[in-house]
């Protein structure tokens, strides 16, 4: 049955990534655009400001993929490979907690167990290292914002899995209402600790030598050396639309995998004794 389930977990999360792929080609894909063109005219005034200081410009390398491969081959491939990752790991915490959280039915099962996916593989982190589109982060840093994001990625998704084991430990004593409330602020209190203590990427060592001391990477205004900007910083708008459809899109890929997976697993689940007694509520000794 554990099989059966995650290679339905594996189907829902390539048909979400497919799903995100097709949002994020619509909605995000001309926000990258602009990102991209802005930093052609970064480097192009930069270059420009080199030039008259007499200092050597370098020539741009050419590009290994075309835009319109990366947008669509690129883009598409490596969601759907995503999505198929996420629902993979996806089934195997949901067969984790089948029969052990009571009798919940499989479809609600998945929206929580793909709601604790979203919340803790991608909206948590987010909070802390936003989504970023082209033009943002420096060459010196990706080492270290990598190791940073997958940091608070396990911070997250350690912490949410104390606090759904706290809750069930709490809930005898105070209720389910209380014990998730209870449960929730502590995760909340944990994980601003968390988010306090990592450091913001703009006060990474290799920014502020070059950049000065900002709380992001988000490109400033470009000035010359008598202070006039040359070139305006990032457009903001560019960036809000941005995460935001990076958002929409993991949501609509978490969605789809709960929407999808939960009918095929309860199939699945009907189908097996094991699972029908898994799904079977527990019930406690009767005193005479």
């Amino acid at each position: 049955m554990e099989k059966r389930l995650v290679l339905r977990g594996v189907l829902a999360g390539a048909i979400g990534g497919l799903l995100a792929f097709v949002f994020a080609r619509i909605f995000a894909e001309p926000q990258i655009n602009r990102a991209i063109s802005y930093e052609s005219g970064r480097d192009a005034a930069q270059s420009a400001l080199d030039k008259a200081a007499g200092l050597p410009v370098s020539p741009d390398g050419p590009d290994l993929f075309s835009r319109t491969v990366q947008a669509d081959v690129g883009m598409g491939v490596g969601l759907v490979l995503f999505g198929a990752a996420m629902g993979a790991l996806f089934a195997v915490v949901y067969t984790v907690c089948l029969g052990r959280v009571g009798g919940v039915r499989p479809r609600t099962l998945a929206l929580l167990v793909a709601g604790g996916g979203f919340l803790g593989f991608y909206l948590v982190p987010f909070v802390k290292y936003p989504a970023n589109p082209p033009a943002i982060g420096h060459e010196d840093t990706i080492k270290a914002r990598t190791g940073l994001y997958l940091v608070m990625v396990v911070c997250s998704i350690t912490l949410l899995a104390l606090a759904v084991w706290l809750g069930r430990r709490l809930q005898g004593r105070f209720g389910t209402w209380n014990a998730t409330l209870l449960a929730g602020a502590a995760f909340v209190a944990a994980i601003c600790v968390v988010i306090g203590l990592l450091p913001a990427l703009g006060h990474l060592a290799a920014n502020r030598e070059q950049y000065g001391d900002h709380a992001t990477e988000t490109p400033q205004p470009l000035t010359d050396p008598a202070g006039r900007i040359v070139y305006p910083g990032f457009p903001a708008d560019v960036l809000f639309r941005f995460r935001l459809y990076s958002v929409a899109a993991q949501l609509l890929l978490w969605s789809a995998i709960a929407l999808v997976f939960g009918p095929l697993s309860e199939r699945v689940l009907s189908a097996s004794p094991t699972g029908r007694a898994a799904r079977a509520p527990r019930v406690g000794p009767v005193e005479a």
